[in-house]
């Protein structure tokens, strides 16, 4: 794939040295998968737009300037690796917390981000709720838990003017009607751009009902 065709697809623009960081990284999850379960058998035969492009899309809808962006969740680096390697790309101040509770899977976050020179990412082995509040600008999660849930663990770790970002299926529209009885937020719902069933969520203001 070029650097036009990843431009198309995912909305953001690439030097050549960031497309190769992101070749570098599919390259990674397709050695390491079948050991620790990364990602499905059969994504591995298209890695590229179901998993990087899919990644690399949120960075078009949210994308950051500074601050501290945290990834719930992050298993095999995606958004979050992905998310890192473009903001690297753009010169962002960005600092990206990645948080996950299965070891070998944050050993793997650790050689990725160790070999395609990320400076920008710090992974943290421990479950979501046991961390100290994390006063996030950002948040992120992909495949992780319902709506309901996500907004219990950005309500601990969200700054108070931060914004929530959430990769959802199909249920997306019935997950946010369900978690208003609990919580009251802000919510815009993007279409994902290689799912026609998927969405994205970007939500602030969140606070309990």
């Amino acid at each position: 794939m070029s650097e036009a065709e990843i431009e198309v697809c995912a909305g953001v623009s690439v030097s050549r040295e960031t497309f190769a960081a992101l070749k570098a990284f599919e390259a990674l999850v397709e050695k390491w998968s079948p050991k620790i379960n990364l990602i499905s058998r059969n994504d591995l035969r298209d890695i590229w737009s179901r998993h990087i492009i899919d990644s690399a899309q949120i960075f078009g809808f949210c994308r950051p300037s500074e601050g501290l962006w945290a990834d719930f969740g992050s298993g095999g680096g995606f958004p979050a690796i992905v998310l890192a390697i473009l903001s690297e790309g753009a010169q962002t101040n960005t600092r990206f917390a990645l948080i996950e509770s299965d070891a070998r899977k944050a050993v793997f976050l650790r050689t990725a981000a160790r070999e395609i020179g990320l400076r920008n990412v710090e992974v943290l082995n421990k479950r979501i709720e046991e961390l100290p509040p994390m006063n996030a600008d950002v948040i992120s999660a992909r495949a992780l838990a319902n709506l309901t849930t996500l907004l219990e663990f950005s309500e601990r770790h969200l700054a108070d003017t931060g914004r929530a970002v959430f990769q959802k299926g199909e249920t997306a529209q019935r997950e946010v009607e369900v978690a208003r009885n609990k919580w009251e937020f802000s919510v815009q719902s993007c279409p994902s751009q290689t799912n026609p069933t998927a969405s994205i969520l970007l939500l602030k203001d969140i606070q309990r009902a």
